[in-house]
């Protein structure tokens, strides 16, 4: 018999930048447009965000041809600056993101599998938008 319980996968990375930055680069929307995907052939948009508890956000994702794109929208059920931040998407999986240090930052993103693709393609493209976080924070923006 198959279990309601939802598979859990933790992507991580360590971005050399103080907390402060880290923490406006993911959070304002005019920078999650600039790093927010998991391949060049994609884009992101749109993104709006609400950072704090009960406040909303939704990122538009879009290959860059126009073949395909996606909305992810959620609402924050928990913020602390600088610490962490979690929230539940509209579809109900749920993502707690873990700040630690302030120089440089430990990003840990732990989420809820979805049930479409296999494990293994969502480990690999929630890891590769955490890599393009940390290229974008390191590289001076």
């Amino acid at each position: 018999m198959e279990t309601s319980e939802k598979k859990v996968i933790t992507v991580e990375t360590e971005v050399n930048a103080p907390i402060e930055k880290v923490w406006e680069l993911w959070s304002k929307p005019e920078h999650i447009t600039q790093w927010c995907v998991a391949t060049p052939e994609w884009h992101t948009p749109y993104a709006e965000n609400d950072l704090r508890e009960g406040g909303r956000f939704m990122t538009r994702m879009e290959a860059k041809d126009g073949s395909f794109g996606f909305d992810l929208p959620g609402t924050y059920t928990k913020v602390k600056q600088h610490e962490l931040i979690a929230y539940t998407m509209d579809d109900d999986r749920k993502v707690v993101i873990q700040f630690s240090g302030s120089n440089p930052v430990k990003i840990s993103e732990s989420f809820e599998a979805e049930q479409t693709n296999p494990i293994e393609m969502q480990q690999l493209g929630w890891q590769a938008i955490l890599d393009n976080f940390k290229k974008y924070a390191e590289a001076g923006n």
